[in-house]
């Protein structure tokens, strides 16, 4: 009798794999980091078959872990897809050898083509339908750019030779054989960030994508996020199904087991995502956030989300260690930001992809305001991990408007969430409990318990419910009136960082 699920969880900066079992502990891990590029400001790219090679590694990796003995694949029940959900890759059928660099969600090449498209019906042009606004971050346009600018990729694909898909599809194609049969699908989640998927119907729109000038040939089959797919065609997890897809957003929301209408979680990543679970209806956004997927489990019907999404959270950290060089690793931000009581009146608004949930500006840019001769290294550290809460907040109010739903607690996961600084100061900043829960890597889980469902590894939601538990919650320490201050300075500094791109 299997007694494992396990996850590839291919993210914006690496690619990991994760063992749990049936009360959703890990058993084990492993982690990989893959290249960055960046060919020209705003061009942001991966190599697809750099992160075919991670994602084999960690899979072989995970498998024998250093000191530990090795995980038999037989007790393995069934593999689940979670990953960053714009990132588009076109490749051959023929051969799999992609036709161009994975271009990322946070690239923003496509806005000519993003300004073209709002010239007849403006930003929401397409909301009704796909729930999104007209924006750089979503793969239709991207698919467009590569179809416009890569030589001969128009003809191809219109002769049915090439294929899209966003990293999920890229990932399930290759486990599942590549160009000896692989499946070319993905899931109503991943397909909900397209702009191409008609939220109503489940299946690409015919209208916008004679709109854009993309070839249904070349589209995976939309799906279910748990159902069985195909079966692992190679390599240590031979023969195994392949049997849960979600965007890495929407498996959080599944892994932190936001099952009912109402419930919400935030993501704390390279960016920062939070979902509340809306039902089976798509519930329109009045206040800048978007209406998405949630999850769809088998022949059940597909229940919805309102998301508000931050492009720059965690990449700011990285930012600060990277180009800055102020700090050795990621975790050193927080001891940084220990060394002075407060911000020193400084703010950083992270806009280098334009800002994201409520605004929508991509004539955004990042700025830092508020400098006096007084402000040190600390308190840069700091306005970079309070830029975070603030943006949270900002999401938080936006989605408490659209829903009527007045959120008392928080669930968060993410790498970020161990920053006890940043956690305390988000509770401060939005006056309510913040949660974290014992498996803080709620992405892997939640592709995890998406395949293993669709195998009977679990059987109800109730069951993953009870896996659920709280490992650490920081509730508000801070006065209303100082909270309103500081906000409505960072608002004041948003404002600044608006119409800089001609």
């Amino acid at each position: 009798m299997a007694k494992y699920s396990v996850a590839v969880d291919q993210g914006t900066t690496s690619t990991r794999f994760m063992i749990f079992d049936h009360a959703g502990q890990v058993v084990g891990i492993d982690q990989r980091e893959h290249e960055q590029i960046y060919p020209k400001p705003g061009w942001v790219e991966h190599n697809p078959l750099e992160i075919w090679t991670r994602v084999q590694e960690v899979i072989q990796n995970g498998l024998n872990p250093a000191g530990k003995p090795a995980i038999d694949p037989k007790d393995i029940a069934a593999v689940g897809v979670t990953n960053q959900r714009e990132t588009a890759v076109v490749w051959e059928k023929a051969t799999g050898k992609p036709v161009y660099n994975a271009i990322v969600w946070q690239d923003t090449r496509t806005d000519q083509i993003i300004n073209e498209f709002g010239k007849h019906g403006g930003q929401d042009r397409f909301r009704d339908k796909v729930g999104l606004p007209l924006a750089t971050y979503f793969s239709g346009p991207k698919i467009k750019w590569i179809l416009d600018n890569v030589q001969g990729t128009r003809s191809r694909a219109e002769r049915g030779e090439l294929l899209f898909g966003n990293i999920d599809t890229w990932v399930i194609w290759n486990l599942t054989g590549g160009p000896k049969g692989g499946v070319h699908v993905t899931d109503v989640t991943n397909a909900s960030r397209t702009m191409l998927m008609n939220l109503k119907t489940l299946d690409w729109d015919e209208e916008i994508l004679k709109i854009m000038g993309i070839p249904r040939s070349m589209l995976p089959q939309v799906r279910a996020s748990s159902e069985v797919y195909g079966k692992v065609a190679a390599g240590p997890l031979a023969g195994i199904p392949v049997a849960g897809d979600l965007g890495d957003q929407q498996a959080a929301l599944f892994g932190q087991a936001c099952y009912s209408p109402g419930e919400a979680k935030n993501t704390y990543g390279t960016g920062c995502f939070m979902l509340l679970n809306t039902g089976t209806k798509p519930v329109p956004s009045k206040s800048g956030l978007l209406t998405t997927m949630g999850y769809k489990i088998g022949k059940e019907p597909a229940v919805y989300a309102l998301e508000g999404s931050i492009a720059i959270t965690g990449a700011l950290v990285q930012w600060l260690r990277d180009n800055l060089g102020m700090i050795q690793k990621s975790a050193d931000v927080e001891t940084l930001a220990a060394t002075v009581e407060d911000n020193g009146g400084i703010y950083f608004v992270p806009a280098f992809s334009g800002l994201f949930a409520p605004y929508w500006r991509s004539d955004a840019r990042g700025a830092i305001v508020g400098l006096t001769r007084y402000v040190n290294k600390g308190h840069l550290a700091r306005a970079v991990l309070e830029a975070t809460a603030y943006q949270t907040r900002e999401v938080l109010d936006a989605m408490e408007k659209d829903s009527g739903v007045h959120l008392t607690a928080l669930k968060v996961d993410g790498g970020m969430v161990f920053n006890e600084t940043l956690m305390q100061f988000q509770s401060n900043i939005l006056g309510v409990p913040v949660v974290r829960p014992k498996v803080a890597e709620t992405t892997s889980l939640g592709a995890a318990y998406a395949a293993g469902m669709a195998v009977g590894l679990w059987s109800s939601f109730d069951e993953l419910r009870a896996n659920w538990g709280k490992d650490k919650e920081w509730d508000p320490k801070m006065e209303q009136a100082t909270r309103e201050r500081l906000f409505s300075d960072w608002k004041r500094a948003v404002t600044r960082t608006f119409d800089w791109v001609q």
